[in-house]
């Protein structure tokens, strides 16, 4: 599924169109770089393939539910 990541105060936040949610990261593996397995505030966690370098936000990535 599509989704859109942004930085808003410091702090993740995913965007699902297709669900119209949005929801902060509040777990990241592993903790540095872009991409790995996300944690939603909602419980849903999502896989992001990496990325490197860091891209700049916000992007546009194709995610898959964990």
């Amino acid at each position: 599924m599509k989704v859109m990541i942004n930085e808003k105060e410091g702090l993740l936040s995913v965007y699902i169109p297709k669900k119209d949610l949005e929801e902060a990261v509040v777990r990241k593996e592993p903790a540095e770089g872009f991409g790995g397995t996300l944690e939603l505030a909602n419980g849903m966690k999502l896989y992001i393939e990496p990325i490197k370098p860091a891209p700049r936000l916000p992007i546009t990535v194709e995610a898959k539910k964990v």
